[in-house]
């Protein structure tokens, strides 16, 4: 680029009104449920992050929040900060899928159902027993930096942290919930993310501590899912997901289809912790004896062909699974929801076209959203809601390395909080963050025995966004209600 073309980018750049605070949109509602009626209230609005030294707003974050009327005392009602993940994702999911006073409509499995879609009374949601602020990351929902330039500046594991961190600390302030019992709840990254600010919060003098984390399909070691040379972790940990997304299509063999679900996966997870890690362990050094065996029980627990295995290096990649599990119907699975099946363009493709659960849930959650925000909440712009935005995630920076780790910063929290609590929801049929993966990751953290007590995991027959599911949905509810106490 000349340098007159950069002086004109940069001018155009720094050239940007000043933004001025707007106040917040507040709402009363009441929510009809079938045993109950609800009356809250909504704010919803901008939160500006401003420059310490000018005291200009550099970026403002979008926020949904949902306070209980009638409350005597807020100092014993419980405040749940949410966010999904992505990174890149606003906070939709977990606010019309799950937690939210309502929900999309979808099929009783998760499915997505024909348009029109529909929003209705959600039975199951939080409210009832906390007070909940969703949250959308900057670059995602209407959440911007005021010069475009700057939004990367928030692309980071660490900005991220300090972004959001600031937030809470706002929000606390400026609704004074300081004596509120505290809690987190994040979906996938924003499980990375809650785990993180669960330490932020309490270093640098800024003095919070939560007493839980609600983390739903977690990962807080990214290792565990980077399907690279020389790593063989996800090789390992996506294994029980394999075996039961097979199960669930009945890919296996009758006996193994006739055993309950979770006593397979039992089985299942005894072998692959040592058989199967001692194989990927010696590497080049296994006899071609010992390669056939393991190659043999990998057909037998994922339904794929033994021969393919081999050809594999005993090494299934995750997409390479999606799609040829149902390769002989010409379908695929999904990376999501492995129950989830989508239509190939051609059945000897190496990997699938698409993720059919991904695609299944974007049309209904982004139509019913636009018609939410401003019909029910009030909140009217043009700006375009990001509710998966892949140039944040394409964007990304991880400063600590290729495989982004915030257990470490869960640990400490735990050191020096150890009355928090942790509840970590798994599904079984979910490809994106795997159940036994979780599981790795927690036995690997160095916990103290004292606080892995406080730390309670809730297992799903659904995916990644679990409660897609009507069954599932309430389960997480009840599983909520037992943590929240």
């Amino acid at each position: 680029m000349a340098d007159d073309e950069k002086k004109a980018e940069e001018t155009k750049n720094n050239d940007v009104k000043k933004v001025e605070e707007k106040d917040p949109i507040v709402k009363q509602h009441t929510l009809k449920l079938k045993n109950k009626s609800l009356k809250y209230s909504t704010t919803t609005g901008m939160m500006p992050l401003k420059n310490e030294e000018s005291g200009d707003i550099e970026a403002e974050i979008f926020y949904m929040a949902y306070t209980l009327d009638g409350v005597k005392d807020v100092s014993q009602r419980p405040l749940i900060f949410v966010f999904n993940g992505g990174p890149g994702s606003a906070s939709i999911w977990l606010h019309l899928g799950a937690v939210g006073p309502y929900r999309v409509k979808m099929q009783d499995e998760g499915f997505m159902p024909a348009p029109p879609y529909q929003l209705v009374p959600n039975d199951d949601t939080w409210l009832d027993k906390a007070d909940l602020v969703f949250v959308d990351p900057i670059g995602t929902g209407y959440s911007r930096a005021v010069k475009a330039d700057d939004n990367k500046k928030y692309w980071s594991l660490e900005s991220d942290l300090s972004s959001i961190g600031e937030f809470i600390r706002l929000y606390l302030i400026r609704n004074n919930r300081w004596a509120s019992p505290l809690y987190l709840a994040g979906e996938s990254y924003g499980t990375t993310r809650a785990s993180g600010l669960a330490g932020h919060l309490l270093d640098g003098g800024r003095g919070i501590a939560f007493n839980g984390l609600i983390l739903i399909s977690t990962v807080t070691s990214f290792q565990t899912l980077r399907f690279a040379p020389t790593n063989d972790l996800p090789y390992n940990l996506y294994i029980p997901t394999y075996a039961a997304t097979a199960w669930y299509h009945n890919k296996l063999s009758d006996e193994i289809q006739n055993t309950p679900l979770r006593e397979f996966l039992d089985e299942v997870e005894e072998w692959t912790e040592n058989d199967y890690t001692l194989a990927l362990m010696k590497g080049d050094k296994l006899t071609d004896d010992e390669r056939d065996k393991i190659a043999e029980t990998l057909a037998k627990y994922t339904g794929l062909d033994k021969a393919e295995i081999l050809q594999s290096n005993l090494r299934i990649h995750i997409w390479r699974f999606c799609k040829a599990l149902l390769r002989d119907v010409n379908r695929t699975v999904g990376r999501l929801d492995s129950r989830f099946k989508g239509i190939s363009g051609e059945a000897i493709a190496e990997f699938p076209e698409f993720d059919p659960s991904m695609i299944a849930i974007m049309p209904p959650y982004t139509a019913m959203f636009y018609n939410y925000v401003r019909e029910e909440l009030g909140y009217e712009t043009d700006r375009a809601y990001e509710v998966l935005n892949y140039k944040v995630n394409q964007a990304w920076e991880y400063e600590r390395g290729v495989s982004p780790q915030t257990s470490e910063h869960l640990r400490n929290a735990f050191s020096r909080n150890p009355f928090m609590k942790v509840m970590v929801a798994q599904g079984y049929y979910d490809l994106a963050t795997p159940h036994f993966a979780a599981e790795y990751t927690f036995n690997h953290m160095g916990l103290d025995p004292e606080v892995r007590e406080n730390i309670n995991f809730t297992y799903y027959e659904a995916g990644h966004m679990l409660y897609l599911d009507i069954g599932c949905l309430s389960q997480l509810k009840e599983d909520v209600n037992t943590f929240l106490g």
